[in-house]
């Protein structure tokens, strides 16, 4: 028996595989059956361009919804908390360090759980609930699982987050919040990731990332939709992502060439850069010896968010930064928490460890002359410092005074004048 959250939308055709191009019904299936290809959704672009325009767009939702015209599922019956249409800040400050002239930051760490795996989440969960399932659940470096957990509430789900056992602390509280059965699994995140793939083969539970991974994926479309909206219309120059699976990196590109095939702006000719950290850079090391596939290694780096050893978009995301003239940087490890403290130095913005790889690999591009002074560069950020707080330690140096005016004039006042 169908749903009554079930939307019938005429501009949803299937399930087609990435590799092979074979289709499938849209059902919570992510994988060919015939060449073991990702699964992801198709659209009749036709049917879009009948009901999408610039104005339709900007009448619609504060939120990511007001893209429900390119999404798997329709706003009527979202799971919505408020994801989406986060700040695009031009960053002066910034690009003055950097020798540019136009850098702007996608700010993602101020959706709801604070990252951008509330867009992912709240159209998978939304896409969960038209399949009738009662569980959502999820396999996270941290950020999906308090997105998952908060998205579950929302829905009136039962919910199930799996996460790697050394996980940093702001990131288990950020998820444990909001009452879901938290799992840490004794290992990395591939080896939680196989157990998750084993025990959505079995049981009748929506893991987003895992049999809603075609619809889940989509969610970070409207990241690219956004960032064009919110330059006028246009596209970027350059957009430099942090990368883990690669999903985000191919989705967002996927987002700007939708829009220009629908000519809701004039055309793509951004270059899209990978950015990693030296502990885990499997996309970046790929890309750099020429390689047309990451080999997979085992994480070790302080930017726990991107520890993802065998990236399953590796292979498209390669490609993707090869067509569109883009490249990839790895991050030494120290630069991670660098890159964290001078967001927060010159734009007043505390980003978690993927930010911090992001500036970094920004200011690489910049230093190497990949980005010149005179074109655009957007720059995601993606999750918010506070559940990272760890690293920012050795930052961290009050001035210890008694509270006299003599006390403070011997301590601190030559600091500030």
């Amino acid at each position: 028996m169908a749903s009554e959250r079930v939307n019938y939308l005429p501009h949803v055709q299937s399930l087609r595989c990435r590799a092979c191009s074979r289709e499938y019904p849209v059902e919570p299936v992510y994988v060919c059956d015939f060449c073991f290809g990702p699964l992801e959704v198709s659209y009749d672009y036709e049917a879009v361009s009948r009901s999408i325009s610039r104005k339709s767009i900007e009448s619609g939702p504060h939120t990511l919804w007001r893209y429900d015209d390119l999404l798997p599922v329709g706003r009527e019956y979202a799971v919505d908390i408020g994801a989406g249409m986060t700040p695009l800040i031009r960053s002066n400050n910034l690009a003055g360090e950097f020798g540019l002239h136009e850098v702007w930051l996608k700010n993602d760490s101020a959706n709801p759980t604070w990252s951008f795996k509330d867009r992912v989440v709240s159209v998978a969960s939304t896409k969960a609930l038209e399949f009738e399932f009662e569980v959502l659940a999820c396999v996270s470096t941290g950020n999906l699982a308090g997105a998952t957990a908060a998205h579950g509430a929302r829905a009136g789900m039962k919910t199930l987050v799996f996460v790697p056992g050394d996980l940093e602390s702001g990131k288990i509280v950020g998820a444990a919040v909001y009452g879901p059965t938290l799992v840490a699994v004794k290992g990395n995140y591939d080896q939680a990731n196989r157990l998750c793939s084993e025990l959505g083969d079995e049981r009748r539970w929506a893991f987003v990332n895992i049999n809603m991974r075609p619809y889940y994926s989509e969610g970070s479309k409207t990241l690219g939709y956004e960032i064009a909206e919110q330059l006028g219309w246009k596209a970027p120059d350059h957009i430099v992502t942090p990368v883990a699976s690669g999903s985000m990196f191919t989705k967002v590109w996927k987002g700007l060439n939708e829009f220009a095939e629908l000519g809701l702006i004039d055309g793509v000719n951004t270059r899209m850069h990978v950015a990693q950290p030296e502990g885990c850079s499997p996309v970046s090391r790929a890309f750099l010896d020429g390689h047309t596939h990451a080999r997979p290694v085992v994480p070790d780096t302080v930017a726990k968010s991107l520890a993802i050893g065998d990236p399953a978009d590796a292979f498209y995301a390669l490609r993707i930064a090869r067509e569109s003239g883009g490249t990839a940087v790895i991050v030494p490890e120290h630069e991670v928490a660098e890159g964290m403290k001078l967001l927060a130095d010159t734009e007043g913005i505390f980003t978690e460890t993927a930010g911090g790889v992001t500036v970094s690999a920004l200011r690489r591009l910049a230093k190497d002359g990949v980005i010149k002074p005179g074109e655009s560069v957007v720059a995601l950020i993606t999750g918010n410092g506070l559940k990272t707080l760890e690293l920012m330690d050795p930052y961290v140096d009050p001035v210890s005074i008694d509270p006299t005016v003599e006390s403070f004039d011997a301590n601190v006042d030559g600091r500030v004048s």
